[in-house]
């Protein structure tokens, strides 16, 4: 799996394309503030949460996919002391580790301390594909040790764990898009997917919309838990997407950055 980082970032940068051009080819709302000025700002994140991760990687190489050579090798976790058939293995892996990105995301809203990072994502005023990489980057420093964690308890194998990160980059980039989907088309894909217009809900001004539909990949974890939400009270058309109390400072980065340290 030497070229594991690679091969994620090929796929990232290929759906960013697709679905960069999609929205802007079939956009869902109008934009509240200029693309360029936004993109910007999350990207400069996303260069930030690269760097921190390049970071954390000096002392975990290869960060959750060390981890699964790593359990490998010692006979760590469930699946390496289990028998069971790679493919099998590799599903459940996948079904778990989306399970517990759902219930992290629903921890980050209930912990005040972690919500007070993640809500530099909610505070995107508009939202598209780079809204599923604006996280601020102790954000991802923690939830990377989370996965790392989990990757050692389950013995997931290296494969599953690449497999895992490409459908969650690849899901997030797709749920985040400012995309028009046909209703048909929105109300199939959401037996099984989180959708553009799902997700959006999640990023509603309101408390009890932005506390819904947590899920990143698969739809199912919402509907089982009884925090999924079919559409916002305002209609997607008339909905607020962001914070409350916020103007347009999350377009700044020094204040993007800062903000888990300011009293909303």
């Amino acid at each position: 799996m030497e070229h594991a980082a690679l091969i994620r970032l090929g796929i990232f940068v290929v759906l960013f394309a697709v679905f960069a051009a999609a929205e802007a080819l079939l956009p869902r709302r109008k934009r509240q503030l200029p693309r360029r000025r936004r993109w910007a700002v999350n990207l400069s994140i996303t260069v930030l949460n690269t760097l921190a991760l390049r970071l954390l990687a000096v002392a975990l190489p290869l960060l959750a996919v060390g981890a699964a050579l790593d359990a490998a090798a010692l006979g760590w976790g469930l699946f390496n002391r289990l028998s069971w058939p790679g493919w099998l293995e590799g599903l459940l892996a996948l079904l778990i580790l989306d399970f517990a990105v759902w219930a992290q995301h629903l921890i980050t809203h209930k912990v005040p301390l972690l919500w007070r990072l993640h809500r530099v994502h909610h505070a995107d005023r508009d939202m598209d594909v780079t809204t599923a990489v604006r996280f601020h980057p102790v954000e991802i420093l923690l939830s990377m040790l989370v996965k790392i964690a989990l990757v050692y308890l389950l013995g997931a194998s290296a494969v599953a764990v690449v497999a895992f990160e490409a459908l969650l980059n690849g899901t997030a980039l797709f749920n985040h898009a400012n995309l028009k989907l046909p209703r048909a088309a929105d109300a199939v894909l959401r037996l099984v997917l989180v959708t553009p217009d799902m997700h959006r809900v999640h990023h509603s001004q309101h408390r009890a919309e932005h506390d819904s539909n947590y899920g990143f990949a698969l739809s199912v974890w919402d509907r089982m838990m009884g925090t999924y939400v079919a559409q916002p009270k305002e209609g997607h058309d008339g909905m607020t997407v962001g914070l409350q109390w916020q103007d347009n400072r999350p377009a700044d980065l020094g204040w993007s950055l800062t903000l888990p340290f300011r009293k909303p």
